[in-house]
């Protein structure tokens, strides 16, 4: 790995979109400048230059503009379009450029929790019966069992779950479908709820190099929504939620699970998998996150490696060495 090399940094700043009009949820997935600033500084320290680049408007600019660098470190979730995280990884594609992360084919297929639910399913790994609704018309024909859970198909950091998520009958369901459907303006999931205990399970690598950070089980303190991790619980998670490290049986079984459908799905250099538990104690595949959050304090995999003692900068060195390592030692093609 030359750290005599320039690192490029993609991402959605929150602060700019709120500049320009758009709400606190609309914007819940972006990045803080706090952030970017200890993504930058971990690089800093590594030993690498940085440049700010920005979402991917500002990409398409720099790239016209003849910029190259070495390594993209992307955490650009984009804005528009149910592909909208894969706008980057693809761009830098073209351009022949290495980045961190996982490429567009894979992001595509984990963004959009329907299409990664049938892969996972197809692979033999365990996960609850769904569906994906357009409208809520199509709420009369759902063939699955009540209590159900639904979300957006396409989202992040828990935009769109709240407490009409959970619902208990055909009228409930109607009445979120329409609701999910109408603020996020996208199709909706169905799935059998699944009442057991929920984990995240963080890992970095890529391949059979992929290894298990730990294993954070999510558990709801008294006042929170208790039906899931919502974007309330999410957003005063240190008033609602209580993260744990867990390494009981049912807790390996989530992370073996969860490493298993990572190298399968073809994921790249650090994420997280979701996944929670049925009646029976067995762990279902929820959902991966391939961009993960990288708030220092906020975002899940930091405070999973807090909880485990490992450092911020040792978990950005994890990820840039994998990228690092699978792209050949960061080397730009000509294009």
């Amino acid at each position: 790995m030359d750290r005599n090399t320039v690192i490029g940094l993609t991402y959605d700043l929150r602060s700019h979109y709120q500049m320009l009009g758009y709400t606190l949820e609309e914007t819940a997935e972006f990045d803080s400048d706090s952030t970017i600033d200890a993504i930058e500084e971990s690089l800093n320290i590594l030993g690498f230059k940085t440049e700010r680049i920005g979402n991917v408007k500002d990409l398409v600019t720099s790239l016209a503009e003849g910029r190259r660098w070495s390594m993209v470190f992307n955490i650009a979730e984009g804005l528009l379009g149910i592909g909208r995280e894969s706008q980057v990884p693809a761009i830098l594609d073209a351009y022949g450029i290495p980045y961190t992360f996982s490429d567009p084919l894979v992001t595509s297929i984990c963004f959009h929790k329907g299409v990664a639910k049938r892969f996972v399913r197809d692979a033999g790994f365990p996960t609850t019966d769904f569906e994906v609704l357009d409208s809520a018309d199509e709420a009369d024909s759902v063939n699955l069992g009540f209590p159900l859970f639904i979300k957006p198909v396409a989202e992040g950091t828990s935009k769109g779950i709240d407490a009409s998520s959970k619902v208990g009958n055909l009228k409930e369901l109607k009445e979120s479908v329409a609701k999910k459907i109408a603020e996020c303006r996208q199709p909706v999931i169905v799935e059998t709820y699944l009442p057991g205990r929920e984990f995240t399970v963080g890992i970095t690598g890529t391949g059979q190099s992929a290894k298990i950070v730990g294993v954070l089980e999510i558990l709801y303190k008294d006042g929170a929504e208790q039906n899931g991790y919502t974007l309330i619980n999410k957003e005063r998670y240190e008033e609602f939620v209580e993260y744990r490290l867990a390494d009981d049986d049912e807790a390996m079984t989530a992370a073996d699970t969860a490493l298993k459908i990572w190298r399968k799905l073809g994921c790249h250099d650090g994420g997280r998998v979701d996944l929670r538990s049925d009646a029976d104690g067995i762990p279902n595949f929820m959902e991966v996150n391939t961009l993960p959050g990288l708030d220092p304090k906020k975002s899940d995999l930091p405070i999973l490696c807090t909880k485990k003692g490992i450092k911020y900068l040792s978990l950005i060195e994890a990820i840039i060495e994998s990228a690092f390592e699978r792209t050949g030692g960061g080397k730009v093609n000509k294009v």
